[in-house]
């Protein structure tokens, strides 16, 4: 079996791994937050808690954005076609993006839901949150900060930003149930505006997510290099071929969650051109054995000078 053949057995076995680690992660987020979520929304009706409810819908929001995920990482996935001979990273931004936008509209309908109880309400007519409600934040705040660390874990190992999105919008939910904690708490106590006061805190918290993953996704869009400590490494190892001489230039760009290279190397111009093509194959394949996340190397040979 030709190294070539290897490489590409080895692109496709990495593929195959994605896809599966990211749709069992995905699969465990639906069902769990399935279930969370009704039981927060009945817990907020039964116990007469706004921050509750809204939690609960935060919750249930959690599903449609895995299913999104799930979405984006399938066509992310996909091999390059004709009409993207690049292939199709980009598309798990995409997703992230979508992400960001619905995280960011459920968090409006939250917050302003919130803002009208605090202006308009009549504090002395709202009702204090029961004990089931304290329940349901405990409950909700262990619950999505496990699913949290589950999530990020994965989404680090097969460096997903689409799954590391999702992590994002679990924590969130976990930081809301604490704002919901608070709230509950605090009506309790005597003080029934908290509740909505940790409807609007949950509100900003949604809000504070979806920026941060919508930022992040627009980054990985828009060509950029590798930070400097990568190409270092990648000059170190195109340097380590003992027949080049020199490297003339070093290009990167992330291309979604991986790197495209662009290096030119200096070689004894005398040498013959099958020999120099052989040097560049050389070099291309240390590069793609070395560094999992580069894609495509485009190897230049220039004479040295």
């Amino acid at each position: 079996m030709d190294e070539n053949k290897i490489i590409t057995e080895e692109k496709n076995e990495s593929g195959d791994l994605f896809r599966q680690t990211a749709n069992k992660v995905s699969i465990v987020s639906i069902i769990g937050n399935i279930v969370l979520s009704v039981f927060k929304l009945l817990a907020g009706i039964v116990a007469h808690s706004s921050a509750m409810i809204s939690d609960a819908v935060h919750s249930a929001s959690d599903v449609f954005s895995t299913f999104v995920v799930m979405i984006g990482i399938r066509l992310a996935s996909k091999k390059p076609d004709k009409e993207h001979p690049y292939g199709h990273e980009r598309l798990e931004c995409v997703a992230a993006i979508v992400l960001a936008v619905v995280l960011f509209i459920t968090g409006l309908g939250i917050g302003v839901d919130a803002l009208e109880n605090i202006l308009h309400g009549e504090y002395g007519n709202l009702q204090v949150p029961g004990v089931l409600a304290l329940v349901a934040a405990v409950t909700s705040i262990v619950s999505k900060e496990a699913m949290y660390w589950y999530t990020r874990f994965y989404a680090r190992k097969i460096d997903s930003g689409a799954l590391m999105a999702d992590a994002w919008h679990h924590r969130s939910d976990a930081f809301s149930s604490v704002g919901a904690l608070i709230g509950i708490g605090g009506a309790r106590l005597g003080f029934p505006i908290l509740d909505s006061v940790a409807s609007l805190v949950i509100f900003l918290f949604i809000v504070k997510a979806a920026y941060d993953i919508f930022k992040d996704a627009i980054e990985k869009m828009v060509d950029h290099s590798c930070d400097e400590e990568t190409e270092t490494k990648l000059r170190e190892c195109v340097l380590q071929n003992e027949n080049v001489l020199g490297v003339d230039l070093l290009q990167t760009r992330i291309f979604g969650n991986k790197i495209y290279v662009d290096v030119e190397i200096a070689i004894d111009g005398q040498i013959a051109l099958t020999d120099a093509h052989s040097i560049a194959e050389c070099i291309h394949d240390d590069i793609e054995h070395n560094f999992p996340k580069v894609k495509h190397i485009m190897v230049h040979v220039n004479p040295a000078k």
